[in-house]
């Protein structure tokens, strides 16, 4: 099993070695230089349109906005957050944290661009369902169909063996298990049962499931993540230092932590920042592309909240909260460590039950959003006869995730993402001319639009 661990170790390491991570940044780098820090400067419209009244009614698509960017952010907001952050500060310090920052700041410009396309170049399916997403923008934008497939093809596997299933459905049932005294097997013919019933819905059940858990479940979490803050207010600066300092210096040795220099440090972040927000990998503009919305930036504008919610305020409420706590330098690692920070910030007995809870809304509402995106990948690929075959293996694998106990999960995951990334990536660059023309051609219009009223 070593030599399997070791082997996959070594690709998972060339595959977000430096070039991925250079072509990730750089690519968000590139867009931001070219709209002119969009996601800062447009951020206040962005808000706007997500919480606004305007939710599309009588637009073409099949959910509202704010429905697409939850169905998003249900894949998205997951184990990645809890986990995922903590994985990072273990491999590369309190400085990864800093990295995760950089890589958000960078990929809300991302996240924006991709779920642009995803809208500009959707279909119909013979369904009558919006099908969108980086194959559609692969193959009708950029011409290239052999990526396109290349993309459904990895976007289908990191469904089945990877973010989709097993990682959510063991946190589930781990979380059940040590919290509760729920035996596996009650927990994976719960689990199989609900997934069944939204999933079997469509996008419109999953939608809505997703609106009603995603809010509650981030603002649950939050509030108990700044409960631990507040209880440590007195070493929050000190901790936000160490993070930026980190960055930039690795940090030593120090307890159970064993180390890091600035490359580990920023690989780590990047990597998990990715995982955890998913932008540039191009699973979010497939849930954009079902979108009520006559408008391509406009939805893009609200997709790209979705990585400020995940990353900027989630992922840095768990990071802090590590950080201030101090056990990122211990033997724990994961789930684990999370749940000791909040054992020891707030009450040995709230504290494990609070990670659990947020562990087990994260995770469920993953597998409903990675169903969706695995299904889209299966029907660009075989037709919309394949959606019910694909949808009665997807929970099969669920049903059988609770029983297994496979350490190189996240690493398969890790590996399969990386792969993803690749053709959407390609697909950004070579229509990085379309989305700026759109870009710049829709705020031209609603300037002329706020000067029109000013005039009468």
């Amino acid at each position: 099993m070593s030599s399997i661990h070791q082997a996959l170790l070594a690709v998972d390491n060339f595959i977000w070695g430096p070039p991925l991570l250079v072509l990730l940044v750089g690519t968000g780098l590139y867009l931001t230089v070219r709209l002119q820090l969009l996601q800062v400067m447009r951020l206040p419209l962005a808000l706007k349109l997500v919480f606004g009244r305007d939710q599309g009614e009588g637009k073409q698509g099949d959910v509202s906005s704010f429905g697409a960017l939850c169905t998003a952010l249900s894949a998205t907001i997951g184990t990645g957050n809890i986990v995922g952050v903590a994985t990072a500060i273990k491999l590369g310090g309190p400085g990864a944290l800093f990295w995760m920052w950089m890589a958000a700041f960078f990929g809300m410009t991302t996240k924006y661009a991709e779920c642009l396309l995803a809208v500009k170049y959707r279909v119909t399916d013979s369904n009558g369902q919006m099908a969108g997403g980086p194959m559609y923008y692969l193959e009708r934008g950029l011409g290239s169909k052999p990526l396109a497939k290349l993309f459904a093809l990895f976007g289908i596997g990191v469904a089945f063996f990877g973010i989709g299933t097993f990682p959510q459905v063991n946190a589930i049932s781990d979380a059940m298990t040590l919290s509760f005294s729920v035996p596996r097997e009650v927990t994976a013919a719960v689990l199989t049962l609900i997934v069944a019933m939204v999933t079997l819905g469509g996008i419109q059940s999953i939608s809505r499931v997703s609106s009603m858990v995603v809010p509650f479940m981030a603002i649950f979490y939050v509030l108990s993540c700044l409960a631990v803050l507040v209880v440590n207010a007195g070493q929050l600066p000190q901790a936000v230092a160490l993070v930026v300092s980190s960055a930039f210096t690795g940090h030593a040795a120090t307890g159970g932590f064993v180390g890091a220099g600035v490359m580990l440090a920023i690989q780590s972040g990047v990597a998990r920042g990715v995982f955890s927000n998913e932008s540039g990998l191009g699973s979010a503009p497939i849930a954009a592309a079902a979108a009520r919305t006559d408008s391509c930036v406009e939805q893009g504008l609200v997709s790209m909240t979705g990585t400020f919610f995940d990353t900027i305020i989630i992922c840095t409420m768990t990071g802090l909260t590590l950080v201030v706590t101090g056990v990122w330098s211990g033997d724990l690692s994961g789930a684990a460590m999370t749940s000791v920070a909040f054992s020891e910030g707030l009450n040995p007995q709230i504290g494990q039950y609070l990670v659990s809870i947020g562990l087990l809304f994260f995770a469920f509402t993953t597998i409903l959003g990675w169903n969706y995106y695995g299904e889209r990948c299966t029907e660009y690929l075989f037709g919309v006869r394949a959606i019910l075959p694909y949808r009665l293996v997807y929970l099969v694998l669920v049903a059988a995730g609770a029983f297994l106990h496979l350490d190189l999960i996240w690493l398969l995951a890790d590996i399969v993402n990386g792969l993803m990334a690749i053709p959407n990536l390609i697909g950004l660059v070579g229509l990085r001319h379309v989305i700026i023309d759109e870009t710049r051609a829709f705020f031209a219009a609603r300037r002329d639009e706020v000067g029109e009223i000013q005039t009468a």
